[in-house]
């Protein structure tokens, strides 16, 4: 999406990297539906003169309106290369069958690959009920590759069917023998070469002075790892991505260059479990990992090349606990806060889950079932902050914002066992965080070949976590009115609903909206040891004025635009009127 003339555009591209086939940057920054091509929202993206690509990288995309990139097949010198793929995934529902593939809600994941060897004795069904189980055998005799058509049980080379079914709340783990597998690091090379050739060829199509990629959760930890294998030097030497937007990626990189690479597979609290994806190293300079002795960082290639961007790490209250964020920003031992880059910038947004949920607070769905009402504070309008902020850096060297995140050093970041959240009748907290994981996929896996399935897994990296004041909510990060002047708690965590299985496990993507009580005498009853509503407020005006005061001050540090303090400020009006009705 291009400017109609030169002099409506502002010479840079946002270059968005999509989340498994599926553009959406448009929908998160401007309000538009994603589902329809004439709906713009607000148009803010284009009436700042921003160009807009989306392109296509992942090989497996699944959907047929997907954007995918058509990898090649590899050979061994002419001859069909084999090998062993995994996956797995915890049912919220009893199932007959499940699909090979993962497919992450709906039909949005990818399609990955079919057994080539349906009846080879590598190929193996196991279950446990966590993460960290043993592995139970399932006997060959009670599964096969099959999928029910029209009532009848019929051979699938992309299914899998257990008698009795998949049972809900137990980790489901198949290994099984694939063929021919693509040349899925190609997607890298597209993002790139497509960089270079807006800002070079004078024939291009979506010309740019300036691109920026964006990249939000798969997407952003995609961009994590092209810039670790050193994909943002063009085949002259160039610089491809001027910036960087890794949002919601945690401490992740992903399966997007292996041998039978699995670009959709991410890493949950009871799915994609020990896959490639939150692995050594996480910070942007070089760190050594005490345990391996391996030294390395995440900016070591472009940073020899010449060629680092500008760079904005941007995580929730969410990815701290399910992605690892913290490692991006200490060492490997979980001792001390590491220094970060001059070009890199580490923002925590206090509060919000790894996407918006709609607003009021209401429950997941389906496979998202919590326990509680998810949290509805909304990243449009940092995303556009953002933006701005990021091509005033790369366009004027313009300092965007500081960093902003918890640390050791001040108790902000603490281990598990030091999280103080509140003792709130009829809430339930987590007994666990992901991980950073230390896998050993077999003695080729660093060449790209993962032969090895389940891996070996070592000691896991520390988890740390941001700590809480006495509402349960975060004490550092970039806090949002309703942080600085809450109505309720936004925890970053969710635990599973019962009725899909697995009630002490987490729920992927979600965190919590707990509200405060209404008055003293209804926090009473409750024995809920948070201040009431009513012992904090004097009433609407009052609550208001803070509100905006709060709101005020972010918009004067940068985080937020002033065109958007206006909605903002009526968002305030709203949440209050929903949580005093």
């Amino acid at each position: 999406m291009v400017p109609k003339g030169p002099h409506k555009g502002n010479g840079s591209m946002l270059m968005e990297v999509p989340n498994r086939g599926r553009a959406g940057i448009i929908a998160i920054v401007d309000g538009g539906d994603g589902n329809l091509a004439n709906d713009v929202g607000d148009a803010w993206l284009l009436r700042n003169g921003f160009t807009l690509v989306s392109l296509g990288w992942q090989w497996d995309a699944s959907g047929g309106d997907a954007l995918r990139f058509f990898a090649p097949i590899a050979k061994d010198h002419g001859k069909t290369i084999t090998g062993l793929l995994r996956g797995d995934l915890m049912p919220s529902k009893v199932m007959q069958e499940i699909p090979l593939g993962h497919l992450i809600l709906g039909n949005l994941g990818g399609l990955e690959y079919p057994v080539s060897a349906p009846d080879d004795p590598r190929n193996v069904l196991t279950v446990r009920p966590s993460r960290d189980a043993t592995r139970k055998l399932i006997p060959r005799s009670e599964w096969q590759f099959a999928e029910t058509v029209d009532g009848k049980l019929t051979a699938s080379d992309r299914h899998i069917h257990l008698k009795g079914g998949f049972q809900p709340g137990k980790i489901y783990e198949y290994v099984y023998v694939v063929a021919d597998p693509v040349v899925a690091g190609g997607g890298f090379a597209a993002i790139r070469d497509f960089a270079s050739y807006a800002k070079h060829d004078p024939h291009a199509v979506a010309p740019a002075a300036r691109v920026y990629g964006e990249g939000i959760s798969q997407n952003g930890r995609f961009l994590r790892d092209f810039l670790y294998q050193g994909f943002n030097a063009d085949e002259e030497g160039k610089i491809a991505l001027d910036g960087v937007l890794a949002h919601v990626a945690g401490a992740g990189r992903g399966s997007f260059n292996y041998r039978f690479a699995q670009p959709s597979r991410d890493a949950q609290p009871t799915s994609s479990v020990f896959f490639p994806t939150d692995i050594f190293p996480f910070t942007d300079q070089s760190e050594q990992d005490a345990v391996t002795r391996e030294t390395a960082g995440l900016l070591d290639r472009g940073a020899a090349e010449n060629v680092l961007p500008k760079i904005f790490f941007s995580n929730t209250s969410y990815e701290y606990w399910g992605r690892a964020a913290a490692l991006i920003h200490v060492s490997a031992d979980g001792k001390r806060d590491v220094p970060i880059s001059p070009n890199v910038r580490i923002y925590h947004f206090t509060g919000l889950q790894h996407f918006s949920a709609a607003f009021p607070p209401q429950k997941g769905m389906g496979d998202l079932l919590g326990q509680q009402p998810q949290s509805a504070l909304p990243i449009k309008y940092f995303w556009r902050a953002m933006i701005a902020n990021m091509d005033a850096w790369v366009r004027n060297n313009a300092l965007p914002p500081e960093s902003s995140y918890p640390r050791i050093a001040d108790a902000t970041l603490v281990p598990l066992r030091r999280y103080a959240f509140p003792l709130i009748p009829g809430v339930n907290t987590p007994h666990e965080a992901n991980e950073g994981s230390r896998l050993d996929f077999g003695a080729n896996w660093r060449e790209g070949i993962l032969s090895i399935q389940p891996p070996k897994a070592g000691k896991p990296f520390p988890v740390l976590v941001p700590q809480v004041d006495g509402d349960g909510n975060e004490r550092e990060g970039v806090r949002l009115p309703e942080i600085r002047v809450p109505l309720g708690t936004f925890a970053s965590w969710n635990l599973r609903d019962p009725s899909i299985g697995a009630p002490d496990e987490r729920v992927s993507f979600e965190g919590s909206y707990l509200p405060f009580a209404k008055t003293a005498g209804d926090r009473q009853k409750l024995g809920d040891p948070r201040k009431s509503i009513a012992e904090r407020y004097a009433g609407r005006e009052d609550y208001m004025a803070r509100f905006a005061t709060a709101l005020d001050d972010l918009v004067r540090q940068g985080w937020l635009l002033p065109e958007d303090r206006a909605a903002l400020l009526h968002r305030g009006e709203i949440e209050w009127d929903e949580a005093t009705k």
